[in-house]
């Protein structure tokens, strides 16, 4: 082709020998533009993200880029041009959109720090792009003047964090846009219309779920006061969408009570969707089988789960084929279980496949379940996202845990939380009503001590911080009645096969001395009449606390949570050294009862205070975008620092069961995944990278249909080192140091 017969301009090309069937540029970049406002109208920036949606492929318009949709093996960069024409055009706005007009593909650049993309500040200067076509200023119309979005409130030392919070969201709304009409066009051109239509309204859910309500009786005290939970916050749903607090004593029926209170809530304010977002990947699959249920024949299609154990490589982004297929699920549904590193590390990631859903957040209800276990290195930046989100962005948070953490303004957070209302009826009154155990600090116990403590009872659970320590203690006393072990070695599916035992010892009286690590205080439902706990933080021993006397049937005097200081042998993990000093120190100002809510409010304030400002936020990436203002956002040094887990796990498949197998067996034959993820899900143990490594080097696991997907589905082919009390297991000297890593 040559220069002098370009007429008409492409975005993508389909047959290459007719362009009959081709995207026209002006169509992709006007629609875009549409989809974009739409999807920002939800924090009222249409008026930003059109204009940001018809510039990102506008340096599409060059002789150049439509030669490589001819053929030509070309290297174009058709995003510099939009970036610079919202500045020249926009000024400071116009910068605001620059960052994700440049960064729609490779991602978001930070302002003038280097990294490994170009600075959004040397695209601007980059004079060497050759010129537009005249013709796009004659098929793409911008509009004069833009304005920060409707309602939009600044606050106080926080102004640049909400700019670059907006820059994110605007970037949302733009590459879903792009993803979307991009997927549309492909579709056409294949005859494959996708269907993103059919899910159920949150009144057919409210509706579905009320019928599954009505069939709990308040048949016992406990049955009462969750009843009384649920009624009061169905009242509370008409208050104006903000912060709420859920305060519910472990057994409470938190759950489903902060569900029904979002699904009203949400249908009271014209909200979209109910995000839960948990902190545990463990219990993701569990909680969004609970809402499945309570939602009845609507669960299955109104239920996403999303968390990240299997996710797209991110260095492998080719433009056109790799576009029709969601890099990452954009949170459609009315109901998603996410985890709480999904949940945040998408608020402050770079790429568009992390960033593309977040624009659904907004006008949504989130509930933030166990709201105490943040990370403390990163809680004053997931306090301020929280605080944007309802402040700007139409989106009601609801911290929800039996022990809250001292976040508020008023607990002298810095920071902290305003106006955060209290959905549970009388706190004070729900905890002394639902006080089914005796807490007790204990002092030094040997693991002689502990083996004989378990003994003593007929039934009895003990929770380390240590995997190593765990198994320990049951080698002890493995030889005994009852005897089992609990261990996230295990995969899903086993700890499911112990659990259900367990549960069957626990109801029929017989002999049952389970010891685990933490991962049982994760929502697990079983009751001990007696728990003993190694040293740990005092939200941690609460959900300790809640595996005893769990449904109230046993007499306060015999149901006991007992403290213990482990051994010299076992030291607490330096990163729970500093919760078990805060959880010491209220042990002895609250001797009598220190899991009162006054207690937890002084627990978490002491940890805090302990910390300090700069330590809740480890990296000051409050901050650097203080410091660096709109020229300088550090988008990808914020994305590489805010790191929920510092060090990487890595998933393993474990053949556990004919489901498994079969499910590898699939795998090994498919051309592309489908749903076989989803089945492996169960039957995965994460481990850290150096015990992978030495897996790996011995052969004791391989990587399943290596051709189609790499490394990315590796499955343990030595069953030798799986056993059905220890889980995965193995002596190699990498494997030791990294479990002293691991404590849960």
């Amino acid at each position: 082709m040559g220069d002098d017969k370009l007429t008409t301009f492409y975005a993508h090309s389909a047959d290459e020998s007719s362009q009959e069937d081709w995207h026209l540029l002006a169509d992709h970049l006007m629609e875009t533009g549409r989809l974009a406002g739409e999807f920002s109208s939800h924090f009222g920036a249409s008026g930003l993200a059109e204009p940001t949606g018809r510039l990102h492929d506008v340096g599409k318009y060059t002789p150049n880029f439509q030669r490589k949709l001819y053929g030509e093996s070309l290297r174009v960069d058709h995003s510099t041009r939009g970036a610079q024409i919202a500045v020249e055009r926009f000024g400071q706005l116009g910068k605001l959109m620059a960052y994700g007009i440049a960064g729609h593909h490779a991602g978001l650049a930070n302002g003038r720090d280097s990294g490994a993309r170009t600075p959004l500040q040397a695209r601007l200067k980059d004079d060497d792009l050759p010129p537009l076509d005249p013709a796009w200023e004659d098929e793409i119309a911008l509009g004069e003047q833009l304005n920060l979005p409707d309602h939009f409130i600044p606050k106080a030392g926080r102004e640049h964090f909400q700019l670059s919070v907006l820059g994110r969201m605007l970037f949302s709304s733009l590459v879903d846009a792009d993803f979307r009409d991009t997927e549309h066009f492909y579709a056409q051109v294949e005859g494959q219309a996708k269907d993103r239509t059919g899910f159920p309204s949150l009144e057919a859910l409210r509706e579905e779920l009320s019928k599954t309500l009505y069939t709990f009786k308040a048949d016992s005290e406990v049955n009462s006061l969750r009843a009384r939970i649920l009624e009061h916050g169905k009242e509370k749903a008409a208050l104006e969408p903000g912060l709420f607090s859920l305060t519910v004593p472990t057994g409470g029926g938190k759950t489903l009570s902060s569900l029904s209170f979002a699904l009203d809530h949400a249908i009271r304010h014209g909200q979209r969707r109910v995000i839960y977002v948990i902190p545990f990947t463990s219990i993701v699959e569990q909680n969004a089988a609970v809402f499945r249920n309570a939602l009845g024949p609507l669960g299955e299609t109104a239920v996403l789960e999303h968390h990240s154990t299997y996710q797209d490589n991110p260095a492998k982004s080719p433009e056109s084929a790799a576009k029709l297929r969601l890099a990452m699920e954009n949170w459609e549904a009315p109901i998603v279980v996410t985890t709480a590193v999904q949940f945040f590390e998408s608020l402050f990631a770079d790429r568009p496949s992390r960033c593309r859903k977040l624009h659904n957040i907004a006008n949504s209800v989130v509930i933030l379940d166990e709201a105490q276990t943040l990370p403390l290195p990163l809680l004053r930046p997931c306090v301020a996202v929280m605080d944007e989100l309802a402040l700007n962005y139409r989106t009601s948070v609801v911290l929800c845990t039996a022990t809250q953490p001292a976040l508020k303004a008023q607990d002298e957070f810095k920071g902290g939380l305003e106006n955060v209302r209290e959905l549970a009826p009388d706190p004070l009154q729900l905890y002394d009503a639902l006080k089914r155990v005796q807490l007790k600090h204990v002092g030094p116990m040997s693991d002689e001590d502990i083996a004989e403590a378990m003994l003593q009872r007929e039934q009895a659970l003990c929770i380390v911080n240590n995997r190593r320590h765990a198994r320990s203690l049951f080698e002890r006393i493995r030889g005994e009645p009852g005897a089992y072990h609990l261990t996230t070695l295990m995969c899903a599916k086993h700890r499911s096969k112990v659990l259900a035992e367990v549960r069957e010892e626990l109801e029929a009286g017989r002999p049952c001395r389970l010891v685990s690590t933490s991962l049982i205080e994760a929502g697990v439902d079983v009751d001990f009449p007696i728990v003993l706990r190694a040293e740990t933080g005092l939200d941690s021993i609460a959900q300790a606390a809640g595996r005893c006397n769990r449904e109230g049937k046993r007499a306060l005097a015999d149901s006991e949570v007992l403290v213990f200081t482990v051994s010299e042998e076992w030291p607490t993990p330096t990163e729970l050294t500093q919760y078990a000093q805060a959880a010491r120190s209220i042990f002895r100002q609250f001797p009598d009862d220190p899991m009162s809510l006054k207690a937890i409010n002084a627990y978490f304030r002491e940890l805090y205070w302990q910390k300090g400002d700069q330590e809740l936020d480890r990296h000051q990436l409050l901050e650097r975008v203080k410091a660096g203002q709109l020229d300088n956002i550090p988008y990808e040094w914020m994305a590489e620092n805010f790191r929920m887990i510092e060090s990487a796990m890595i998933p393993i498949i474990i053949p556990f069961d004919e489901v498994a197998t079969g499910a590898l067996k699939d795998l090994a034959y498919a051309d592309k995944v489908g749903g076989i993820p989803r089945k492996l899900q169960p039957y995965l143990v994460q481990i850290p990278e150096q015990g992978y490594k030495a897996l790996k080097s011995v052969g004791a696991i391989q990587a399943v249909n290596k051709h189609n997907f790499g490394e990315q589905f590796m499955t343990l082919v030595n069953n030798n080192i799986y056993s059905d009390q220890y889980g995965l297991s193995w002596d190699d000297p990498a494997f030791i140091r990294s479990e002293n890593l691991i404590f849960s």
